[in-house]
Order: C-alpha cells, then structure tokens, then sequence
C-alpha cells in the first residue's frame, strides 16, 4: 500500500470515473487503474464497483476513502512540518472566498500579499460558503474567506474583520427622512435581497423584525450583485443593505442615499476558515496577519451587534 494508491483512490472516489481521475491526477488511465487494482488485491476487496455508471464506491470502500483522506492528509503535514521549521512560508496556497466579499476585499490585499510573500502561489477562487465547506473538507482549498460563525466541528475560524450593515434608501423612500435606521425600522418585505445562495441575505433576513411572512401587494426582486439593488432602489423599488467596504465607491450622488444603523451597529463576522488539521498554517497566518492589517484601516467601527449568517426558521 503506498501514499500514491491512496490518492488514486480518492480521486476516483470524487469524480466517480477513472479516465476522469487519471486526468486530474496527471497520469494515464491505465497506470491509475492498475495502482488502484493491485491495491484492492492486496487488500482482497472491492472499493469500487465498476459494473454501475457512474462508478460506485462499496461498503467497505466507504470505510477505506475515509481513512484514505486521514492518512493522505498526515502525509502531507510532513511536509508542512518541514517548511514550519525552516520557518518557509510558500508553495501553492488555494483560497476561496464567498461572492460578497471578493470585489471588495481581494484588490484591497492580494498586491500587498504576493509582494511580501512572493514565493506563496496564490490560487483564488469565488465560491459560495458551502461549496467551499465541501472543498476544505475534501482537500481541495486549504483555507476560504466566509462570513461566520458557522459551527462546523472539523473547522476552524478565526476572525478577519467585522463589517457593518449600510442602509441604501433612496429619496422617495418611508425612511429617507431619518438620519439613522433602526433593526426596528426593517421589514424584510420592504428589502431589495440578494437572491438564494448568499449567507449575506440570511443575514438581512435575520436582522428585519417585521415577519417573512407578510405579503402586500408588491413584486419580489432578488438580484445576484448589489450594484443591481442600488440601480432598483435608485428606481424607486424600494430600499436595500450593503455590507460597508461595498459602500466605499459609490458615486457620490449615491452616497447621499446612505443611511448608518443606530448602535450597536449590525455587522457580519468575515473570518479566514480552514480545516482543524492546519496544513499550511504558516501560510494561513500569514494570510491572516496581511487581511486584518490593511482591513482594520478601512473599517474603524467598534460597536457593532454581530448577524448571524446561518438561516433561522
């Protein structure tokens, strides 16, 4: 049994192909097939049944991809424990970071990071909290930038920067008038809402007081991106919430539309998460100490109320 087996048999296991496998792992069909074939004879078992399309993994194959991510990712941290110890802080680092935050946040520290940590290969991909979730716990980001808490048992979170809630309302609306809102002020049927998907919309929905339930005679309009909710607030649709880096570039005719929350301010918790294991951790604190660095420059509110991400019913 080898490190190599065992990775072959997880990426069969995740693409529930073997030519698929083969190509993600950069060898030839055959050689990971036949790795992956003297591994079940050593073992004289099944952990795969190639008669179903696509491949399905067996019982006992079950217990052994299980296992396999254990030992596949204790082999890894030899390495790392290599680098902390030469105190080498690069190699390839892959980041996920949720659709709310990266136009905001990455052209605020990725020229800083890779300057100061030119031998880190950074690798940054837009995704949403639970495709990232998925991907740390199967090995395929080492660390993502989501809103938090969570309370997920195998990750860890540690707090980047907390970003307060902007009301956007727009002349013509029942609360232009006031010079603050309030969390009382809210009715969520009231809201432009990013659509289903992003943890920020559970989190104005948390927030609104007035019930989701409610209806009256209007239209619902749920929009992938805020600048289309400022541009159908503009329009008179109705009012909308932006999380506060996003109210940084607004023109400034728009700017006058802005209105902040009483105190304590609501906010969300934006954290750099990873798995409890901390492969990379020198990387990861690095990453950590360049973020809260250059964020806590932007963002001086100190009393904030912290919105949960997660859906309450």
């Amino acid at each position: 049994m080898t490190i190599t087996q065992l990775q072959y048999v997880l990426a069969v296991a995740e693409h529930k192909n073997f030519t698929l496998a083969a190509e993600k792992s950069f060898v030839t069909q055959p050689t990971l097939s036949m790795q992956v074939q003297k591994l079940e004879d050593e073992l004289d078992v099944l952990i795969f049944d190639r008669g179903k399309k696509p491949i399905t993994i067996t019982e006992v194959g079950e217990k052994i991809v299980a296992q396999a991510k254990n030992i596949v990712a204790e082999a890894e941290r030899i390495k790392d424990i290599v680098d902390q110890d030469k105190g080498y802080v690069g190699g390839d680092y892959t980041l996920g970071i949720i659709p709310t935050v990266m136009p905001t946040l990455l052209p605020m520290f990725l020229n800083a990071f890779i300057k100061k940590y030119p031998k880190v290969n950074l690798i940054i991909k837009e995704q949403s909290t639970q495709t990232m979730i998925k991907n740390i716990m199967d090995g395929h980001l080492d660390a993502g930038i989501a809103a938090t808490p969570l309370e997920i048992e195998f990750i860890k979170e540690r707090p980047l920067y907390y970003e307060p809630f902007v009301g956007y309302v727009p002349k013509n609306h029942r609360l232009a008038s006031e010079n603050e809102i309030s969390t009382d002020d809210l009715d969520v049927n009231d809201i432009l809402l990013l659509q289903d998907g992003h943890c920020f919309r559970e989190g104005v929905i948390n927030l609104c007081k007035a019930s989701k339930n409610r209806h009256g005679d209007h239209f619902k309009i749920e929009s992938g991106s805020f600048e289309t909710l400022v541009s159908l607030a503009d329009e008179g649709m109705g009012m909308t919430l932006l999380p506060y880096l996003n109210t940084l570039h607004l023109e400034e005719d728009k700017r006058t539309n802005l209105k902040s929350f009483q105190k304590p301010t609501p906010a969300r918790e934006i954290s750099l998460i990873y798995h409890k294991s901390e492969l990379k951790i020198q990387i990861t604190d690095a990453l950590r100490e360049v973020i809260s660095s250059i964020v806590r420059g932007a963002i001086a509110f100190q009393d904030v109320k912290i919105i949960s991400p997660l859906a309450k019913n």
